[in-house]
């Protein structure tokens, strides 16, 4: 994807979880998500921090060739480990630091707008760092892009009024999956582009019939952790 376009969808995906948590008040925001031990405020904060790092990734130039790209990116990060669980305790303990769960949104109703005029501003040929890689500005972006949108599906889960992810925020997500999986993947039938994220993250499990759809390709799910 461009750059200009993997701008576009870091946009779509910042403004969907925005516009999923801007009408929410505090006790719709400690309502549980697909992520164990994690309430929508403690999510928002750890999606807050990805903005936040994207503000510095931006800011740090790199020479290139990169060492990832949007989807290699992801093999650094093989599902739950010790260090995982410890960073989910830690966005509890400072989600619950905010005098109000209502403040975790008014600081990402600050920093999601200012990475998305960060990633229009750079460079469409640049390469940038973060953690220990080098990556395209565009690879960058459709990194945080994947991981909004997986992350938006997993706030919602206990608030059926709020919109899902964009569609331009969505295709990126699925394109990060697709080549995480390889070309000679093919969805089950009756697979949303959303059920496939969701199965792919490891947020739904796989059904035995969907295991024999995917044959020995099910053997790779979870791709994304």
């Amino acid at each position: 994807m461009g750059t200009r376009s993997s701008h576009l969808a870091l946009a779509n995906a910042y403004d969907g979880i925005t516009n999923a948590v801007a009408g929410l008040d505090d006790g719709d925001l400690q309502r549980a998500t697909r992520c164990r031990g994690w309430l929508v405020a403690d999510l928002l904060l750890h999606v807050l921090c990805d903005a936040q790092r994207a503000l510095v990734a931006l800011a740090s130039p790199a020479d290139g060739p990169a060492t990832v790209d949007a989807v290699s990116y992801w093999h650094s990060f093989p599902g739950s480990t010790d260090q995982g669980a410890r960073h989910t305790w830690w966005a509890r303990r400072s989600a619950a630091a905010f005098d109000r769960p209502s403040g975790v949104v008014r600081l990402w109703t600050d920093t999601a707008p200012a990475a998305v005029r960060a990633a229009g501003s750079a460079d469409p040929a640049g390469f940038v760092t973060t953690q220990g890689h080098v990556l395209r500005v565009s690879d960058l972006l459709d990194t945080l892009t994947t991981e909004a949108v997986i992350h938006h599906l997993d706030l919602t889960l206990d608030l059926p009024a709020a919109t899902p992810p964009g569609p331009a925020a969505t295709r990126v997500a699925v394109a990060t999956v697709d080549g995480l999986l390889g070309s000679a993947a093919a969805r089950p039938p009756g697979w949303t582009d959303h059920d496939y994220l969701l199965k792919a993250a490891g947020r739904l499990a796989l059904t035995d019939p969907e295991r024999r759809d995917l044959g020995e390709i099910a053997a790779r799910f979870p791709v994304l952790g």
